[in-house]
């Protein structure tokens, strides 16, 4: 199965869509689950469902600190470099969907956040919603772009 498939099986599972990309890495990135369930798990719904920057790009933002993050305060270079790869992803994610924001994502006329209290997963939630396909189609599209990057 490509990260996608296992990111999307995550979500399907009931992992909000934050938790399920960075689900998708943590084998190859030696981490461990229960850290990266708590980790991402206020990511889901674009930040705690105030519909901001999609769960599925904080996801895949978390992978990518942990496996091309810095660590050095003054390390202008791999800020710079880091924040670079974190423009790119996005301006990917945009051209493809839209969007990077998750009420624009999901076609909400809401302003502003949404009710704090999680909607239940029926079957009708997930034919409604994109979410499924973003979880899959950003562990994807981070998986090509990592690789992209193995030898830099």
């Amino acid at each position: 199965m490509t990260k996608g498939e296992i990111a999307k099986q995550y979500f399907l599972q009931g992992y909000n869509c934050s938790q399920s990309v960075l689900l998708a890495f943590c084998d190859d990135l030696g981490f461990d689950e229960q850290t990266a369930l708590m980790l991402a798990s206020p990511f889901g719904g674009g930040m705690g469902r105030l519909r901001e920057v999609c769960g599925t790009l904080s996801g895949a933002y978390m992978v990518l600190g942990l496996k091309r993050g810095y660590s050095e305060p003054k390390d202008a270079q791999g800020k710079a470099r880091l924040y670079k790869e974190v423009q790119e992803l996005a301006a990917k994610f945009k051209d493809d969907n839209g969007s990077i924001i998750c009420r624009e994502l999901l076609d909400l006329r809401i302003k502003g956040k949404d009710t704090p209290t999680p909607s239940e997963r029926t079957e009708q939630y997930y034919k409604a919603r994109p979410c499924p396909e973003l979880c899959k189609y950003s562990a994807d599209l981070l998986d090509e772009f990592l690789k992209s990057k193995e030898n830099e």
